[in-house]
């Protein structure tokens, strides 16, 4: 069960990063928005005059980050039960922060939201596991 879980938690891993690093890069190239058809009009209310810092996250975090965790996962590391719990913790926190200050505004939130969710349960049921494993 456990090959089970890391290698799904592995695909939503490069699922995340594929969609990230692409969009995050277009908000650092182009930080009006223009690249992925958003204005800065968008951002009113918000504490950011540009889309620099929430591209650098997204590339970051959502990406780099999530493509470094699929592959703790596929190379079987003991750091992947945490990269689970931490890599879907910040997604629901991205996604939440959002929501807050944007509204609820398209289906990928939610949808966002559900897959942070689903890295933070598969993290925890690897984490169990590794838990139960190392006092035996």
């Amino acid at each position: 069960m456990s090959k089970t879980i890391r290698i799904l938690l592995g695909i939503i891993f490069v699922c995340v990063a594929i969609g990230a690093l692409p969009a995050g890069y277009l908000m650092l190239a182009e930080p009006d928005g223009s690249g992925l058809g958003m204005t800065p009009e968008m951002l009113k209310g918000l504490p950011f005059k540009t889309y620099l810092i929430p591209g650098l996250f997204l590339f970051t975090v959502n990406g780099i980050f999530n493509l470094a965790g699929s592959l703790l996962c596929f190379f079987k590391s003991r750091f992947t039960a945490y990269a689970g719990l931490l890599l879907g913790a910040a997604m629901i926190i991205w996604i939440s922060v959002q929501v807050y200050f944007l509204g609820l505004t398209h289906f990928l939130q939610p949808t966002f939201f559900f897959i942070g969710t689903a890295e933070i349960v598969l993290g925890a049921i690897l984490y169990r596991q590794m838990r139960k494993t190392a006092r035996t």
